[in-house]
């Protein structure tokens, strides 16, 4: 079945600003939310779908990219992005969507947890800066996460013995406290999560001496993170239960990686292209060199053609950033400078003196009334390398 068009999910004009799409996307999210839904399928479905299309349309490149192919442009890359459940998406956006009255809500509702589960782990990110080069040939990286582990006495049960836990004396084990209050218009129970056991039912009777019955000590994981070619600065993985461990056998909570891109030294980035700076000597302009240039995997070669002028934009294809969701490589486009000495021997004085009037050494004169034709990036020439 064919998907809905995402702004007519999200009920917005195509031509729709940045701060509609969050407030439709906000409002959809409250009235679907699974927590005011529950076992009904088709809230939950509405709930990913309205999810799914502010992912594409909250971001500028992958709304352009909509906008132009449509579904077919989503298609590819969405295991890196995308969200595959409720979770996963609470987990990207936090706070920033749904505001305070939403995430408390929320919170009241995972604090409600079967009794002897165990208190799950928080979730944890970190940030991972990449080099230009790495993300134009994918790499593999091992980082080192500092985080909460199962206790190795008592593998993250909180205690040694088998008789550890006894049910919680205030809550009689059901990890709930109900005060049941009436008034003229009826009977009202308010249902608190109980303080003494924290939800769990349970409290420790023979705590672990290593963890103090918390079922979990600060420990260090090593992770291997397989990056793709082509990611971009915000763009991130998600790792299921690699987070802090959740207290007494509780569930791990997740690790976001966030991809950082350094600043480099030769060469900018613009989209999958890449923008590098060639400075050549006046002779090398006026008569035509064969230069060589970096780039992002291997030196290159480029022709520079005799009476090439300063900012002269050449083109050298497929030496760029590849696409994230197709793997076709960028161009690396090369700015030429002409440099100007500024230091002279005598001897360099004299020849320049003797140039300095011959007619094709002097600039042509102006030729008023005329324009010149094509914006900057029109002026790029297509080199071979």
């Amino acid at each position: 079945m064919s998907k809905r068009d995402y702004y007519e999910i999200l009920g917005v004009e195509k031509s729709a600003s940045e701060s509609d799409i969050k407030s439709s996307y906000r409002k959809l999210a409250m009235q679907y939310h699974p927590d005011r839904n529950p076992d009904n399928q088709e809230a939950e479905e509405r709930f990913k779908e309205a999810a799914e299309a502010y992912e594409v349309l909250s971001n500028s490149e992958k709304r352009a990219r909509y906008d132009r192919f449509g579904h077919s442009g989503m298609k590819a890359g969405q295991d890196f992005h995308g969200f595959r459940d409720a979770s996963d998406i609470f987990s990207a956006f936090g706070n920033s969507i749904f505001g305070d009255l939403f995430g408390d809500m929320m919170g009241r509702q995972r604090q409600q947890r079967r009794p002897g589960a165990g208190q799950p782990g928080s979730d944890l990110k970190i940030r991972l800066p990449l080099t230009l080069e790495e993300i134009a040939t994918g790499v593999e990286k091992k980082i080192a996460v500092k985080k909460m582990v199962n206790c190795h006495d008592c593998s993250g049960k909180g205690t040694t013995s088998s008789s550890g836990f006894i049910d919680c004396t205030q809550c009689g084990g059901s990890g709930e406290i109900r005060q049941v209050s009436r008034s003229m218009f009826g009977q009202f129970i308010n249902v608190q999560v109980c303080a003494n056991c924290e939800g769990e039912g349970k409290v420790v009777r023979d705590p672990c001496r290593t963890c103090k019955g918390d079922g979990r000590i600060q420990g260090e994981a090593t992770e291997v993170l397989d990056i793709p070619a082509g990611v971009s600065d915000g763009n991130y993985i998600p790792l299921r239960g690699s987070g802090n461990a959740g207290r007494r056998g509780g569930p791990a909570g997740d690790l976001i990686v966030l991809i950082e891109e350094k600043p480099h030294k030769k060469f900018t980035r613009n989209g999958n292209d890449v923008l590098f700076d060639l400075t050549i000597s006046y002779p090398q302009a006026a008569l035509g060199a064969e230069v060589e240039v970096p780039t992002l995997t291997a030196a290159a070669y480029v022709t520079i053609d005799p009476g090439t002028q300063p900012g002269t934009m050449l083109r050298m294809r497929e030496k760029g950033i590849p696409d994230l969701e197709n793997n076709r490589p960028g161009d690396q486009i090369v700015r030429v400078n002409v440099h100007v000495p500024t230091r002279l021997s005598e001897e360099e004085r004299a020849m320049l003196k003797k140039l300095a009037n011959e007619p094709n050494v002097m600039p042509p004169a102006d030729k008023k009334g005329k324009k010149e034709k094509g914006g900057f990036f029109d002026k790029v020439k297509e080199v071979f390398t």
